[in-house]
């Protein structure tokens, strides 16, 4: 692999804003009675009979180890005082459409990452204000102001430590990393907290003796790409606060999904679909955060020898409930042919996405 010169743009300013708690924050505010209480959106798993998945949750829940993709089985032994709010997507997705109006009052250079977070590029925006970390500011007055929310912003000059930064100080927090500041900042951050490091990559840094930002600093380029190809070439740059990355307003999810590779192989139909299962909730999550839904389930099996099979089944609806999603997924497995070498990947995985009111693909399209 070619090694290319270490090329850092500095001159733009980005800025990464991020709905504190979202769908629970709407909740609490449109019913006060909830505030200071742990507030779970997902399925009451006393009403369901110990099924569905945790969506969102309030800090209050997060205190008790709550988190988003968690069954809400789960979400209830560590909390059974929290209050279960099944969730309404479209009230969501509406103050999602708020505060991108609020957004767009400074910048049209607007990347959505999901109903609740978005980069804005504000390097010449649309006030003519020079300093990012006012715009910042103004931008959480609004959403304050106008929908009594809040939100955590990062301010930097790349995507990746604007990220960073808005993840530093939650709830309703503000960072700022300036160019100077970003190596020395990042080499005080723990390994897992990079964004776009999963958990195996995590574990295998862990493995090369890497724990920390300059943990990963000190190792040299080329045994970061021997290790883990190009995203080694990538690791090595933003460990040096690099990322030149733009903001994309034309940014459309095509799919959603989840997928395990298993250092033990699965040789039961039992496990697998406890596998499947899982998948599924992560996937519904994922569904639920974007306000997506969609109409097509794939389900993807890897055997011990490697042999792949995706297939796939189109609904006449579209969907985003994890029940649905799962009992797909395990027909489809049960219609496959048996196979008893043992399986090493599974992965569920919903295309054919549109807006949970029906629209294709427009939530995340801002032209």
């Amino acid at each position: 692999m070619l090694i290319f010169p270490l090329i850092n743009d500095t001159s733009r300013k980005i800025i990464h804003i991020d709905m504190d708690a979202f769908f629970a924050a709407v909740e609490v505010r449109d019913n006060p009675s909830l505030r200071g209480k742990p507030v779970i959106i997902g399925a009451d798993p006393r009403e369901t009979g110990g099924r569905g998945v945790v969506s969102t949750c309030s800090y209050e829940a997060r205190a008790f180890g709550v988190r988003s993709a968690m069954s809400s089985k789960e979400a209830y032994d560590r909390c059974p005082q929290a209050v279960f709010i099944s969730g309404n997507y479209s009230k969501y997705q509406e103050v999602g459409r708020q505060v991108r109006e609020i957004f767009a009052r400074y910048t049209d250079k607007i990347e959505p990452m999901s109903i609740d977070e978005a980069y804005l590029d504000v390097t010449a925006n649309k006030l003519g204000i020079a300093s990012a970390v006012k715009i910042a500011k103004m931008i959480q007055y609004d959403v304050w102001q106008e929908l009594q929310l809040t939100c955590s912003a990062g301010v930097s000059y790349n995507k990746f430590l604007a990220k960073l930064a808005s993840d530093f100080q939650k709830p309703a927090g503000l960072t700022l990393i300036l160019p100077e500041e970003a190596e020395g900042f990042l080499a005080n951050l723990p390994i897992e907290k990079f964004h776009g490091v999963g958990k195996k990559t995590v574990e295998r840094l862990h493995e090369m003796g890497v724990f920390t930002g300059k943990d990963l600093q000190g190792l040299s380029e080329m045994v970061l790409i021997d290790q883990f190809g190009r995203f080694g070439y990538d690791l090595y740059r933003k460990a040096r606060g690099i990322s030149n990355s733009p903001v994309r307003t034309d940014r459309v999810r095509k799919s959603i999904g989840s997928e395990r590779t298993y250092a033990k192989l699965l040789y039961a139909d039992e496990d697998a679909k406890v596998e499947i299962s899982k998948n599924a909730k992560r996937v519904a999550a994922t569904l639920a955060k974007h306000g997506k839904q969609g109409r097509t389930i794939v389900l993807k099996v890897r055997y011990a020898d490697f042999s792949t099979l995706t297939k796939r089944r189109t609904l006449d609806e579209a969907t985003a409930h994890f029940e649905v999603i799962e009992r797909i997924a395990y027909d489809i497995f049960d219609e496959l042919v048996e196979n008893t070498s043992g399986i090493r990947l599974l992965g569920v995985t919903v295309t054919g996405l549109e807006s949970d009111d029906g629209r294709l693909d427009l939530l995340e399209r801002q032209e």
